[in-house]
């Protein structure tokens, strides 16, 4: 299955929950997070991933939330996608939980993870997730890479409240010698239409690291999210700015909400809802309902914020 520009669905974003343990500043508008739905059990996604890799033979899943360290089976889960034979199995957290069970996922068959950590100063910390304790997620970050998982740091940056992180982040990762991503703000949820005085361009950024750092661009990798550059000393880091550089030209994911309700792109309300006793053929028409939706060229943004549609 494929689009008029030859996009295709290689990638799924699949949503365990729809709460999170933070409230983060530029996804929540800082109120409190509860569960709203109950949560699936293994089976519930088991046989919808498990449906469309034998429709569209996925590349990878990656597991979001909310926060996805809050599902009750998440080790289980992973184990029965590990039998589905995706090539790869991701995540996504914010790494609050890691520490106690980056062993357990590991070996339930989790290859990477991606951590968000906007920054290491504990007072902007807790002004952008509204949690203290920084050094929790450090302790995730680092008892990952111990368990042999690999790991990437996203951190979304925004004007006037954490710029001025990009630099000790840069360090951070580089110390641990893993790859971060600074992300451009998003026009999601309460933010939709009204990002443009917070975003901090992917100029912005390189100008700052600029001032440390000297750089080469690396060829962009197709349907990648982010484009990378190569310090002087080997280091990577990346920016995925979906303002400034928008990369909706090559897009290969899909995304299932925690309720099993499918989004062919972040930009877009409408869902259709996958179901237990969908045919082949029904799936194909679903499938090409949720393609219909992806942005020709740019990212648009949503009224959803990332809990509702999966992070």
């Amino acid at each position: 299955m494929e689009d008029i520009y030859n996009r295709k669905f290689k990638k799924l974003r699949l949503s365990l929950l729809d709460h999170c343990n933070f409230n983060c500043s530029y996804c929540t508008m800082g109120t409190d997070n509860v569960a709203s739905k109950p949560q699936q059990k293994v089976d519930f996604f088991i046989q919808r991933v498990a449906k469309l890799h034998q429709y569209l033979a996925l590349d990878s899943i990656r597991l979001t939330g909310g926060e996805p360290l809050l599902y009750h089976q998440l080790a289980s889960l992973i184990h029965e996608l590990k039998k589905l034979e995706i090539p790869e199995i991701t995540l996504t957290t914010n790494g609050f939980l890691l520490a106690k069970q980056a062993s357990n996922l590991k070996n339930a068959g989790l290859d990477s993870i991606n951590i968000s950590l906007d920054a290491i100063d504990e007072l902007t910390f807790q002004k952008i997730s509204k949690r203290k304790k920084v050094q929790e997620v450090l302790n995730g970050i680092e008892t990952a890479i111990k368990a042999g998982l690999k790991v990437k740091l996203n951190a979304v940056i925004m004007k006037g409240l954490n710029e001025q992180e990009i630099l000790p982040l840069l360090k951070y990762a580089f110390d641990l010698n893993i790859p971060i991503r600074f992300l451009e703000l998003m026009a999601m949820g309460h933010l939709h239409e009204q990002t443009t005085a917070q975003i901090f361009t992917k100029d912005e950024i390189l100008a700052t690291i600029a001032q440390k750092y000297q750089f080469t661009r690396v060829i962009r990798k197709t349907s990648a999210t982010a484009n990378y550059w190569q310090t002087q000393e080997g280091h990577f880091f990346g920016i995925i700015a979906n303002e400034s550089a928008p990369f909706c030209h090559d897009c290969n994911r899909l995304r299932m909400d925690a309720q099993g309700n499918l989004f062919g792109c972040l930009s877009s309300n409408r869902s259709v809802y996958m179901a237990d006793e969908d045919s082949e053929e029904l799936l194909k028409q679903k499938l090409q309902y949720a393609m219909k939706q992806k942005q020709s060229l740019k990212f648009t943004g949503s009224s959803l914020t990332m809990l509702e549609i999966g992070g």
